[in-house]
């Protein structure tokens, strides 16, 4: 009896024991859940864009996007393989207001202050050109392809690595017009983070830049997780050391080559040309498109026109004032126009918490015209019409004066009425030349027949050039206002560039 009663006390007591076990082991299943389900509701309320204003309509319409399309159970749903997105680099990743793209500023600086190159008039002109248009912005039409052309003949011959090491060496410089960071620093930091929103839902990640390939790898290492094949930019020709003018389909590369960048432009990534890069070098038709400007117009139809998928392009305008350098009045109007061409517009004003960092301080001044004063040309006078270096220094020179009639050569008549007459003038002008003065004057001659033909004339004085870039231009006054000749004087002159 007495074994029989052990035999259920045991029993009982092994009973409460496992009994207490699994109670237990419940509690801390539940615990565990408990703090998962904390941990989850504390990622979620958890910002994923602290640098935004959680208001922006442009930012809620991303998330929106890209919820829709990373679920499986959406219709709007794209697989992991065909999320391509293609993002701008200059105003749309990156700053541009000081006072200008950066690319345009190692120019100048490469042209104006490199001691290692030696630039002839052509170089020169665009350099001063560059330096002296950058802070109003009055940069001639055609600026874009200017300096595209002269950075090739510019950073001919330097090896991959050098000209890398260039593009290091100006990114460690101090930003003009800011205090707080560097040229490698400048980017965008909302931008950032949408870049690494959309990576995190697996979206690859390309960078379009009208800027120089080569320029935007080494700025964006370190700084966004894009790796080098994903950037795509301006391009020149690259050739081996020992290549010369051999064409590459006639020459071997051999131990002792090296690649080098050679004078011979490519393709200037703008526009329609992004396009075609997108289609050469990605092979897949975007579905998010990010952009700042007219050249990025291109880029977000090809992304939102005839899509299978789901799309949408972003338009980014520069309308702060306090914390950049934009223009709230100017891209009103852009503001309208994208709205209307189906792009979501974001405001750098009331979109982004921050900018640059809350460390960065707008200085509201450039010390640009300072740096790029111009050391260049022993003596000789500028190329395109600037002042020299010295600013106040006196100098032997050659005002040129042009004649330049415009009525035809066959009609007497005038090929456009006066104000255009002088538009398509100064346009030209402006293109060849840094600076320029220009008057109105009325000509007349007895014609053969005995009438007498009245001409609006316009009168052109060019000083600090030469002859030849006097001729260029006198060859597209003929060519526009159908002349048979323009007449030419050179005037020595003494000139002085005087500041008090």
């Amino acid at each position: 009896m007495l074994k029989k009663k052990m035999t259920l006390w045991i029993a009982l007591i092994l009973a409460m024991l496992f009994a207490g076990m699994a109670v237990a082991e419940q509690t801390t299943e539940a615990d565990a859940s408990e703090a998962e389900a904390a941990e989850e509701q504390a990622y979620e309320d958890e910002e994923v864009f602290p640098e935004w204003n959680p208001e922006a309509p442009a930012l809620n319409t991303l998330i929106d996007y890209v919820e829709s399309v990373t679920d499986e159970n959406s219709e709007d749903f794209i697989p992991a393989a065909d999320r391509y997105a293609v993002f701008d680099m200059d105003g749309t990743l990156y700053g541009e207001l000081f006072p200008t793209y950066l690319e345009y500023y190692m120019l100048a600086w490469r042209i104006l202050k490199d001691p290692s190159i030696t630039p002839d008039a052509e170089m020169l002109q665009v350099g001063r050109t560059i330096r002296d248009c950058a802070l109003d912005k009055s940069f001639p039409e055609d600026m874009p392809m200017q300096h595209a052309v002269q950075a090739a003949r510019a950073y001919a011959g330097l090896t991959l690595d050098e000209f890398s090491d260039f593009v290091t060496e100006i990114l460690l410089r101090d930003v003009d017009g800011f205090e707080g960071m560097t040229y490698g620093e400048a980017f965008y930091q909302p931008m950032i983070e949408v870049v690494e929103y959309l990576q995190e839902n697996d979206f690859k990640v390309y960078v379009v830049s009208g800027s120089d390939r080569f320029i935007c790898r080494t700025l964006i290492e370190g700084a966004l997780d894009v790796p080098y094949e994903n950037i795509i930019g301006m391009d020149d020709a690259v050739v081996a050391t020992g290549q010369g003018d051999t064409d590459g389909l006639d020459y071997v590369f051999t131990a002792e080559d090296q690649v080098i960048r050679s004078d011979k432009l490519l393709i200037k990534n703008l526009k329609m040309n992004k396009v075609r890069q997108i289609v050469q070098d990605i092979g897949h038709q975007p579905v998010l498109s990010f952009g700042n400007s007219s050249g990025d117009v291109s880029m977000h139809n090809y992304t939102i026109f005839n899509n299978k998928y789901k799309s949408a392009a972003f338009m980014l305008i520069a309308d702060d004032e306090t914390r950049d350098y934009g223009n709230a009045e100017k891209v009103q109007p852009l503001k309208e126009e994208w709205e209307k061409d189906g792009f979501h517009v974001i405001s750098m004003r009331d979109d982004f918490r921050t900018i640059y960092g809350e460390n960065v301080v707008k200085t509201g001044s450039f010390h640009w015209m300072e740096e790029l004063a111009d050391d260049r040309g022993d003596g000789e006078a500028p190329a395109d019409g600037t002042a020299d270096a010295s600013g106040d220094e006196a100098k032997n020179d050659v005002q040129y004066v042009m004649y330049v009639g415009t009525n035809d050569k066959d009609t007497n008549e005038p090929v456009f009425s006066q104000e255009e007459s002088r538009e398509k003038a100064e346009e030209i002008l402006i293109d060849l030349f840094g600076g320029y003065t220009i008057q109105e004057a009325a000509g007349g001659w007895k014609s053969d027949d005995g009438k007498i033909v009245q001409e609006y004339t316009l009168v052109i004085y060019l000083s600090d050039t030469d002859l030849d870039h006097v001729h260029t231009a006198a060859d597209r006054m003929i060519d526009t206002f159908h002349q048979s000749s323009i007449l030419i004087q050179e005037n020595p002159t003494s000139t002085e560039f005087y500041t008090g």
